[in-house]
Order: C-alpha cells, then structure tokens, then sequence
C-alpha cells in the first residue's frame, strides 16, 4: 500500500532529539523501533504528573496490534518484546505505578523528572496516600477539518481550503466536528452550511448546556479586523 502523503494541516509530534542520532544507530530491531514511535506519540496525548502509559492501554492501541501482529506473528508477544529492549536500551523507564500490582505496569519516558515522579507515585500508593499521577483523557486520534470536509462533503478546493484552515485556527475542534455532524444530520453538506452554524454558535452562544460563547482569539479578532 502506497502512503498517500501529508494532509495540507498535518500535525507534528514532539520527539527527543537523541532518537534521531546515536538511539536512531542503536535500535536494529523493527519491533522496539515501532515500540518506541508509537509510545512517544502515545504520551504526547496525555495529560497528568507523571506522564505515563499503561502496559493494557499499549496492548489494547490499534495501531501497534495491527502493525507488530501481521501475519502469524502474536501482537502480544511482539509488543511485550518491543518493549522490554526499549526499556532495556533506556529509552523508557517501566514499572508498577503503586502496591505491587503487575496489572499497573506503565511506562514513561526516561527523563529524570518522569522518572522521580513515577518513584514518588509508588511510594505514596504504596503508603495508601493518593498518588500524585492524575487520572489521563485517553489517547485519541480525531480527524482535523480537512478529512471531516473531505470524508462529509466532498472534493477540496483551494479557496474551501483556505477557509478551513481559518476556521480551524478560530473554533475548538468539538465545535468543529459537532458543526459537521448537525450539517450532515440536516442533509446540508456544504461548507457555507457549516461556516453558518459555527458563526452562530459564536455570536448567539451554544444551546448545548454549557457556558455560552467560545472564548475568542487572537485570530479571531485578525479575523473580525479584516
């Protein structure tokens, strides 16, 4: 299969230099080099004091199942290898987050921070304190304006994109996929359809139960300025 290139508002992940340099000549197993991208991408997501990811939330991610378990080979078992040689190199810090329980096995990043504050994490579970590490929203991966435009109204042209990358710079991303959502439930797939509904949420506030409008930008202001 053939990689059909980046989107137009491609997002970057944050990654520590050294993999690029003496880790990127060390590593020389596919599996710990998967392993470790994807973990990367994975702690980026979260939220919370130590960052951490779970040994269920890596066994359960899509895309290190699909990618290390093609073909005859256990998803589990490649997963778990990759793994204990990243952690194994230093690449990452592993170990129960508190009382002793396998179940709890996370991983973070090897920095001295994280690996302070996961110690300081187990030793106050194991004292029956509340721990320091904060509960995490999972790790998801949403579509960005482009692909709902393209997978919910059709072909893009420059001037629509344009305006999309606009949009996505003045409204939070929930607006922007529930705008989509509302367009597509009222059989109004177009993109001025949609532009209306988030400059009315804008101006009138949702109707949603929150707190009203979305807090404006910067950009929005240049916008408005225009």
């Amino acid at each position: 299969m053939t990689f059909a290139g980046f989107p137009p508002k491609v997002r970057f992940t944050p990654v520590p230099n050294p993999l690029f340099g003496p880790l990127l000549e060390q590593i020389d197993d596919l599996g710990e080099l998967k392993c470790t991208l994807r973990l990367i991408w994975l702690l980026h997501q979260k939220k919370g004091v130590p960052r951490y990811v779970t040994l269920d939330e890596l066994l359960a991610d899509g895309v290190l199942v699909r990618s290390l378990g093609a073909g005859s080979r256990d998803a589990r078992s490649e997963i778990e290898r990759g793994l204990e040689l990243a952690v194994k190199r230093g690449s990452f810090a592993a170990g129960p987050l508190g009382g002793g329980d396998p179940a709890q096995q996370v991983y973070v990043l090897n920095t001295e921070k994280d690996r302070r504050a996961l110690a300081e994490a187990r030793v106050e579970r194991s004292n029956g304190e509340t721990s320091r590490a904060e509960t995490w929203e999972g790790a998801t991966e949403r579509p960005n304006i482009f692909v709902l435009y393209e997978d919910n109204v059709g072909m893009l042209s420059p001037m629509v994109s344009e305006e999309l990358k606009e949009a996505e710079e003045l409204y939070p991303q929930s607006w922007i996929e529930d705008a989509f959502r509302e367009a597509v439930t009222n059989n109004k797939r177009s993109w001025r359809y949609i532009a209306a509904i988030l400059d009315r949420w804008e101006r009138e506030g949702r109707n949603d139960g929150g707190t009203g409008r979305y807090p404006r930008t910067a950009g929005y202001e240049q916008h408005q300025r225009r």
